[in-house]
């Protein structure tokens, strides 16, 4: 699809946002000089859209990058006073966070008053009414292009377009807005007319609002942890548009469910689920019944946890996923288990495909893409006894099965082997809370006489309890990089502590803390 006005704003965004924040609202003032030459509200929106996006979905250290640079941006523009000063306020009123838009509308109102100049187009910002709204969908699940189109007062009529992946959770991964409709619609549909693994339907403007707003939800929480970049490099420039536009789309319905979604699967369901797979025709050549089922067990907890909700939908890329990327990241198999999962895998397609009326077609294409990953299957899944890590040690660690928690656990603790004066370190479990400060107290065996011993002890079963279940994220995240600043462990786990005490009962601002970490100071604080 046509991707109209989209434009490389990369760069100049990345620049602005690693500067000090006046001396980004001065650059932004001075380009905002240009809304007062534009004769269009929608190019006027798009621009102010971008600058906002300059900071979309990034930390800021000392508190909220919305209220800190966004309403800082306000006050800058309203102290201006200025004719490009009062267009950029009249545009953060629609564009902004719901604080940004009173701060602004307040602001513009003053500004108004003591007879500052703006532009004609100035009083049709966001006057707009939605026309009619569009999906474009695979049969396959994966993937909706959500189309909603505008006009001011029936003229310069636009789309607003935003894909949504829902084999990441059904969050939004790209925006752009076109302004040639017409055309927009026409291929649309002339694709899924030629196309039978795509649909092309007009949705209610309700529908589209609900599936959006979620959409926009979720790419907001998965943007806010760090990691690979999970959006198109232009959804931030739209972000601020995309959301007043939605806004505009009338209330009042559920979001509605994605493709082959059913009712929540209990333990009971899931494992119904299974035996009848395991029961099925598809199975029947299936050599070893144990480890199938097992393998089963982990494709239905991934379709339940990992797809909304959905065990019995399959794609090539959800297949994909599964083998070459979740799998090899979350989930510890034994030996037998790794050699049969792609077959059962490929059995599950031939299961599941046809209850979910996928076409042969796409049974048949995702089955090929089974196999083509099947190869890269034994090259991702790195076996962590191949390291040479015993297996009843990983088990220990791994009573879940969770393979990312192997590296955050062995962290805490390194002490599981030998013996310790009449302690065989073999025999205890770290997952249980009185063998967990055993271990933590002999790791401590240095420090006998320490009068806070303790207390010690107890932050130190604080941080290895959350380590253990990975919350937050941001503390295995800063351990590493002190680790990888050669640091000692013990003064990382001590950093931690610190922050931890200091921070007290307040995830978010611990979040933060942690994700502020850059390196471990000279006088460590234990």
């Amino acid at each position: 699809m046509s991707r109209g006005h989209r434009r490389e704003r990369g760069h100049r965004r990345e620049h602005r946002a690693a500067r000090p924040p006046d001396d980004v609202f001065a650059e932004m003032l001075l380009a905002a000089r240009e809304l007062l030459a534009m004769r269009s509200p929608l190019d006027a929106e798009l621009m102010v859209s971008d600058m906002l996006g300059a900071w979309w979905g990034r930390r800021l250290r000392g508190g909220d990058v919305e209220q800190i640079l966004g309403e800082g941006l306000v006050d800058y523009a309203a102290k201006a006073g200025t004719p490009a000063a009062l267009t950029l306020l009249i545009s953060i009123a629609y564009l902004g966070t719901a604080r940004q838009a009173a701060k602004a509308e307040g602001a513009a109102l003053a500004l108004m008053e003591s007879d500052v100049a703006r532009p004609r187009w100035a009083d049709r910002v966001g006057a707009v009414k939605p026309a009619g709204c569009y999906v474009s969908r695979d049969v396959y699940g994966d993937q909706d292009t959500v189309v909603c189109t505008f006009a001011y007062n029936g003229e310069d009529t636009h789309a607003l377009v935003m894909v949504v992946d829902y084999n990441m959770g059904g969050m939004a991964r790209d925006a752009w807005v076109s302004s040639q409709v017409d055309r927009l619609l026409e291929q649309a549909g002339t694709e899924a007319a030629g196309n039978p693994l795509l649909r092309f339907e007009e949705i209610e403007p309700q529908q589209a609002r609900a599936l959006l707003e979620f959409a926009m939800r979720a790419a907001a929480a998965a943007h806010g942890r760090k990691g690979p970049r999970l959006v198109s490099d232009g959804y931030s420039a739209y972000h601020a548009f995309a959301r007043a536009r939605i806004r505009a789309l009338p209330p009042g319905r559920m979001r509605p469910a994605p493709a082959h979604a059913e009712a929540p699967y209990s333990r009971d369901r899931r494992a119904m689920l299974a035996a009848e797979f395991l029961a099925s025709d598809a199975a029947e050549n299936l050599s070893d019944p144990s480890a199938a089922s097992r393998c089963a067990d982990h494709i239905i907890d991934y379709g339940c946890d990992r797809d909304l909700g959905r065990p019995l939908r399959v794609s090539p890329v959800k297949c994909e996923t599964f083998l070459l990327d979740w799998l090899p990241r979350k989930v510890l198999l034994t030996p037998a288990e790794q050699d049969a999962m792609p077959h059962v895998l490929a059995a599950w397609v031939r299961f599941a495909g046809p209850r979910v009326g996928l076409p042969e077609q796409g049974v048949r294409a995702t089955l090929d893409a089974v196999w083509e990953a099947t190869s890269r299957f034994s090259e991702a899944y790195r076996d962590p006894t191949t390291f040479g890590l015993d297996r009843a040690l990983v088990e220990r660690l791994l009573p879940d099965g969770d393979l990312s928690a192997l590296a955050r656990r062995a962290f805490a603790f390194p002490l599981l082997e030998g013996m310790r004066g009449s302690t065989k370190l073999d025999l205890l479990n770290p997952a249980d809370d009185a063998d967990r400060r055993i271990l933590l107290e002999i790791d401590h065996a240095g420090e006998l006489d320490r009068p806070d011993l303790e207390e010690h002890l107890a932050w130190h079963e604080e941080i290895a309890g959350r380590l253990w279940v990975g919350d937050p994220p941001q503390l295995w995240e800063a351990a590493q990089r002190l680790i990888d600043l050669g640091h000692d462990r013990h003064d990382v786990l001590h950093v931690l502590i610190e922050i931890a005490e200091r921070i007290g009962d307040h995830p978010g601002d611990l979040a933060a803390a942690l994700d502020d970490i850059a390196d471990i100071p000279d006088e460590p604080p234990f």
